[in-house]
């Protein structure tokens, strides 16, 4: 039976936050200081970030791309060195602290941090997330943060999710979990047990299965609380 809710989980990248320049822009830079033509983009990037990383091992973000774009110049008929050149000029121009709040999201994260336990359930390396959570000041607003990729795999899957319920010792089906991706935080919450506030920002009308419990067009949509 559901009860009240009694915590709130956040993803944190275009959910509580985005870069000041994006992923393309600073591809744009590397490609450009190499003196080669594009060869992959920041959706491929991402897309296949977990093909280079082992779930828990606790790999350093910039060894992690160093190995994926190599992959990716290897692919495309470049050495592998030309690919580890553009990760590492990447690495340089990346100011993960050079981050700015979505719409909405400081508001609603201090009108539910007085009602609520408050964590953090994140895809990204420690190293690089930590600098995003100090660069807005908020690196004390979470109980618990846990990283996917790192402490344990990836979302969807529901492991970060029940670690994070664990550290809390809240159930899940009182927690709600927020998040704009639909393939990792709806599909992850929804496989956790929990409730799901799908970030729908710019998106089309829904389609997507399975079909989040709650969803908003902004987090200022969420200080008003939409599951109660």
């Amino acid at each position: 039976m559901t009860g009240p809710v009694e915590a709130v989980l956040f993803d944190l990248d275009d959910t509580i936050c985005t870069y000041e320049r994006s992923a393309d822009d600073i591809l744009a830079i590397a490609f450009e200081r190499v003196g080669v033509e594009p060869f992959f983009d920041a959706e491929e990037y991402i897309e296949r970030l977990g093909e280079f990383s082992e779930a828990g091992s606790g790999d350093d973000i910039r060894d992690t791309r160093r190995a994926a774009f190599g992959t990716f110049a290897a692919e495309a008929g470049h050495g592998e060195a030309v690919g580890e050149e553009i990760a590492d000029i990447y690495t340089d121009e990346r100011d993960q602290a050079n981050v700015r709040f979505l719409d909405g999201a400081e508001r609603a994260l201090d009108a539910l941090a007085d009602a609520y336990r408050v964590g953090m359930v994140t895809n990204g390396d420690p190293w690089m997330q930590s600098q995003k959570l100090a660069g807005l000041g908020i690196e004390d607003r979470f109980e618990v943060i846990v990283h996917g990729g790192h402490d344990a795999p990836y979302k969807p899957d529901p492991e970060p999710f029940h670690l994070a319920l664990e550290e809390l010792g809240v159930d899940a089906d009182r927690t709600v979990h927020v998040g704009n991706s639909h393939a990792s935080d709806v599909t992850g919450a929804h496989a956790a047990g929990l409730r799901s506030v799908w970030l729908a920002e710019g998106e089309p009308p829904f389609d997507h299965d399975p079909e989040p419990h709650h969803v908003v067009e902004s987090l200022h949509d969420l200080a008003e609380e939409p599951w109660g």
